[in-house]
C-alpha cells in the first residue's frame, strides 16, 4: 500500500459526480430541476450528440453575477443555510452538489441573467476551472453541457444505446410536466421537437397532450384532504378495466417531486387488489403533498427515496383516496337540506341492507323465472317494488354531501334502471344497451359476480340455507387440516361445516345464494382458487362464492331479469371489473359503428 495523501479537487468531484450523475437522464434532472426552483414558467431541453450534448434554457430568475462562481463550487446552494432547513425543504434541490460535479464531467457554459441587471454572466467551465465574462442574454439560465463523460471513459462505455438513453429522458421529462402543469415544457431529440405543453395550468390537458384523449376518459380524478395533518393528494388513476402490463405509467410524487416509495405503491395495489388481474397493473399519476418536516428526503443524493415520520398515516390515506375515486360516488340533493344525524344515517343504511336481504331471498325465483316477455303492467314484480316504495323518502342528508351509493337506494334506483334501453341478448350472455354515445356490452355473469361480492362483503350476517341432506365429502388431509383452521371464516359468509372424521365433512348449511349448487362443487373450487395460496383464505372464500352464486354464461334471460342484473351492477361501489379482475363492460363508440357503415351520423 502507498503512502497517503489528499486528492484533487477535481478528482473529488468527480468521485461525487458517480453518486449524483449517472447517465445523461441524471444531468437533465438535475439542471431541469433547478428550472423549476428559479421560478420558470417556460423551460427548453434539445439533447443531440448520443445524448452526449444536452442544452435547458428557461425563463427563470437567473443567476447573480456575483454568485455564479460560487454556483459552482461544491456544496454551494441558495436553498438552505442552517441545520434545520434539512427537515424543512421547499425545493426540488438543496444540497449544491449538482453543478460541481457536471462541470467535472463535462464541457459546460452557463449564459444567465437576473433582471437587476442589463448584460448577463457567460460562464465556462471545463476540467473544474471556472472563467466568466459579461455577455448580452434575455433573462433567465441556459445551461448548455457537451460531451458528457468525456474525461471519463469507463463510465462513457457502460451508457446504454442513444434510443435507450434518450427514452431515460422522455420519461423524466413527462413526469415533470405532469407535476409542473404551471410550465410549458418543450424537449428535442436532434433538432425534432418530441414533447411539448403550454403550461396553462391544465393538468387534463398536459395528460391528453402527453398521452391521448381516449386514456384520459380511462382515468378517475383522485381528490384527497386531511386538514388535520396537512395532507392532500391530486392526480387521477385509471379504472380498473384499463390496465397496463408493468408499473412503468406510475408516476407519483411526493411534494412535487419524482420519488420510489414502496409506501406510495404498497397503498395503490391495495386499493386496486381485487379488481384488476394479477401481472396487469393503473394508470397511474398523483401527487401527494405534506408538511415537509413529515418527511426526510434528504436519504440519497438522488432525493429519488423518502421517509416518512408517520407511513402508517400515509399509507390508508393515499389507499382511501384511490379507493374512493374508484368507488361509485352518488350526490344527494334533498329539498329542504340539513346536518345528517349519525343515528338516522346509520338507520338509512340498515334499510338498505334490509332491501338487499330481501331481494337475495327472491334471488332464486328470480333466476328461475319464466323467460317469457312480462306483460307491461307486470314489468316489475310487485315483491320488488313494494319494499322500496316503503323507503322512498330516506332521511335528508345534507346538499352536496358526497357518500358511496348503497346497492339499494329507493325508487330513484328503480327509475333509473328502468330508464336502460336494454336491447336484449347476445349468445344468451351478454346484455346489450343502447346509450346515448354508443352500444354498451355487459357480460351477465361478471356483472352480477361483482354485486354478490360487495353485497356479501358489506353484510354481517349472510342468509344461510340449512341442508337436511348432504354428501360426504373425502379431503387431503391438508385440505381438511386448511378447513378445520378456518371454520371461523367460512362461517362468516354462511357456510357451516361438520366434521365426521379427520378428512370427511359434511356442509349442514350453506349461503343461501348457493342452496342449490351441490357442496362438492362448491369446496373444489374453493381449494382449487388457493392453488397452495393461504394468504388472504376468507377473501377466496368470498370470491368463489360470488362467482358459484351469480347468473351464468349462456343462461336466457326475459327483460325484467336483464333489468334486475344491471340495476344491482348499476349500483356497485365498483362497477368496472369483477373480483378476478375481468372487464364488465364493454362501449362501442356510436361514430366508431357509423363509420364502419359509412354514414356521417
Amino acid at each position: 500500500m502507498g503512502r497517503i495523501h489528499q486528492l484533487s479537487k477535481h478528482i473529488i468531484n468527480q468521485i461525487a459526480a458517480g453518486e449524483v450523475i449517472e447517465r445523461p437522464y441524471s444531468v437533465v434532472k438535475e439542471l431541469t430541476e433547478n428550472s423549476i426552483d428559479a421560478g420558470a414558467t417556460k423551460i427548453s431541453i434539445e439533447i443531440s450528440n448520443e445524448c452526449r450534448n444536452i442544452r435547458v434554457a428557461d425563463n427563470g430568475s437567473g443567476i447573480h453575477p456575483d454568485d455564479i462562481i460560487l454556483a459552482f463550487s461544491k456544496h454551494a446552494t441558495s436553498k438552505i443555510e442552517k441545520t434545520e432547513d434539512l427537515y424543512n425543504i421547499r425545493t426540488m434541490g438543496f444540497r449544491g452538489e449538482a453543478l460541481s460535479s457536471i462541470i467535472s464531467i463535462s464541457k459546460l457554459t452557463c449564459i444567465t441573467r437576473t433582471k437587476d441587471f442589463e448584460v448577463g454572466t457567460k460562464v465556462t467551465c471545463e476540467n473544474s476551472e471556472v472563467h466568466k465574462i459579461e455577455t448580452g442574454c434575455a433573462i433567465g439560465t441556459i445551461m448548455e453541457v457537451k460531451d458528457l463523460f468525456y474525461n471519463l471513459p469507463v463510465r462513457l462505455k457502460f451508457l446504454k444505446n442513444p434510443k435507450t438513453e434518450f427514452a431515460y429522458i422522455s420519461e423524466l421529462v413527462t413526469s415533470m410536466a405532469l407535476v409542473n402543469p404551471n410550465i410549458g415544457f418543450e424537449l428535442k431529440n436532434n433538432d425534432k421537437t418530441v414533447l411539448k405543453t403550454n403550461g396553462l395550468g391544465s393538468l387534463p390537458e398536459v395528460i391528453k397532450n402527453l398521452f391521448s384523449k381516449t386514456l384520459f376518459e380511462k382515468l378517475r380524478p383522485v381528490e384527497g384532504i386531511d386538514n388535520l395533518s396537512g395532507l392532500k393528494i391530486s392526480g387521477y388513476v385509471s379504472t380498473p378495466d384499463f390496465t397496463r402490463s408493468s408499473k412503468k405509467d406510475y408516476h407519483i410524487f411526493v411534494n412535487s417531486r419524482t420519488v420510489k416509495c414502496p409506501v406510495f405503491l404498497k397503498a395503490i395495489d391495495t386499493a386496486y387488489k381485487n379488481m384488476i388481474p394479477a401481472g396487469k397493473y393503473p394508470f397511474v399519476i398523483l401527487n401527494l403533498e405534506l408538511p415537509p418536516d413529515e418527511l426526510d428526503i434528504n436519504v440519497h443524493p438522488t432525493k429519488k427515496e423518502v421517509k416518512y415520520k408517520n407511513p402508517n398515516q400515509i399509507f390508508n390515506f393515499i389507499r382511501a383516496s384511490v379507493d374512493n375515486a374508484l368507488s361509485n360516488i352518488v350526490r344527494i340533493n334533498t329539498a329542504a337540506p340539513k346536518e345528517p344525524d349519525p343515528d338516522n344515517f346509520e338507520t338509512d343504511m340498515a334499510v338498505n341492507s334490509d332491501i338487499q336481504n330481501l331481494l337475495f331471498s327472491k334471488r332464486e325465483e328470480f333466476l328461475n323465472a319464466d323467460t317469457q316477455e312480462k306483460p307491461e303492467n307486470e314489468s316489475i314484480h310487485p315483491d320488488f317494488i313494494k319494499p322500496v316504495q316503503k323507503f322512498k323518502e330516506p332521511e335528508p342528508v345534507k346538499q352536496h354531501k358526497f357518500i358511496q351509493q348503497p346497492t339499494i337506494v329507493g325508487a330513484d334506483a328503480v327509475k333509473a334502471a328502468m330508464d336502460e334501453n336494454i336491447i336484449g341478448q347476445y349468445k344468451k350472455t351478454y346484455i346489450l344497451i343502447e346509450k346515448d354515445d354508443g352500444l354498451e356490452i355487459v357480460d351477465q355473469h361478471i356483472a352480477d359476480e361483482r354485486y354478490i361480492y360487495e353485497t356479501l362483503k358489506n353484510q354481517k350476517e349472510p342468509a344461510s340455507q340449512l341442508l337436511f341432506i348432504s354428501d360426504i365429502i373425502e379431503l387431503s388431509p391438508t385440505e381438511a387440516a386448511l378447513i378445520k383452521e378456518n371454520l371461523a371464516k367460512f362461517a362468516k359468509f354462511g357456510y357451516g361445516i361438520e366434521f365426521l372424521n379427520d378428512t370427511d365433512i359434511m356442509f349442514k348449511k350453506v349461503p343461501q345464494l348457493l342452496s342449490k349448487i351441490p357442496p362438492k362443487d362448491i369446496i373444489k373450487d374453493i381449494l382449487e382458487n388457493l392453488e397452495g395460496d393461504l394468504d388472504n383464505l376468507e377473501e377466496k372464500i368470498l370470491i368463489t362464492t360470488s362467482c358459484k352464486a351469480a347468473v351464468k354464461a349462456n343462461t336466457p334471460l326475459n327483460l325484467f331479469q336483464m333489468q334486475e342484473i344491471i340495476k344491482r351492477w348499476r349500483g356497485c361501489k365498483h362497477p368496472y371489473t369483477c373480483p378476478h379482475g375481468r372487464p364488465i363492460t364493454k362501449t362501442i363508440p356510436h361514430n366508431e359503428i357509423a363509420s364502419f357503415f359509412m354514414r356521417s351520423k
